[in-house]
């Protein structure tokens, strides 16, 4: 698996539109914070409104906004519908014929033990927890005069 930079991006993205759940974001706030080119991050938003991940509004006080809960929107599925495939190779896959070598591969057991493993952790991580996982992280500020 490997996660490209638009990978990267609608990762963010959909993170930043999960802690802001039900308001509408602009996409230059959006990329402000999110630290992507705004050109790239319109184009990414676009796929992820195909991918029926987010929903924009147009005009002066439109934006864009999460169109599931963000519990209903796992790691994998983001990954998977920006970056395809999450398999290490593609032999992993079960019906794979394309190596004649396939069934008799030392190495075919191996890639699909890292698949299980890394499907099993992106497809159990949820924007919901990632928001309270971030949210932890945030830094709590004491003034004591």
């Amino acid at each position: 698996m490997k996660i490209t930079y638009r990978g990267d991006y609608a990762l963010k993205a959909v993170l930043d539109l999960s802690r802001r759940y039900g308001e509408l974001v602009t996409i230059n706030d959006m990329a402000r914070r999110i630290d992507a080119p705004v050109k790239f991050l319109e184009q990414v938003l676009l796929e992820l409104k195909k991918g029926g991940f987010v929903k924009s509004k147009r005009g002066k006080v439109g934006g864009y906004l999460l169109a599931r809960m963000p519990e209903a929107i796992s790691v994998g599925d983001v990954i998977r519908f920006i970056d395809g495939p999450i398999g290490p190779i593609a032999c992993v896959e079960k019906d794979y014929s394309e190596c004649r070598d396939v069934y008799n591969c030392v190495f075919r057991s191996i890639w699909q033990k890292v698949n299980r493993a890394t499907l099993e952790i992106v497809d159990n991580v949820n924007f919901g927890d990632l928001v309270s996982r971030a949210e932890l992280a945030r830094p709590v500020f004491s003034y004591v005069i």
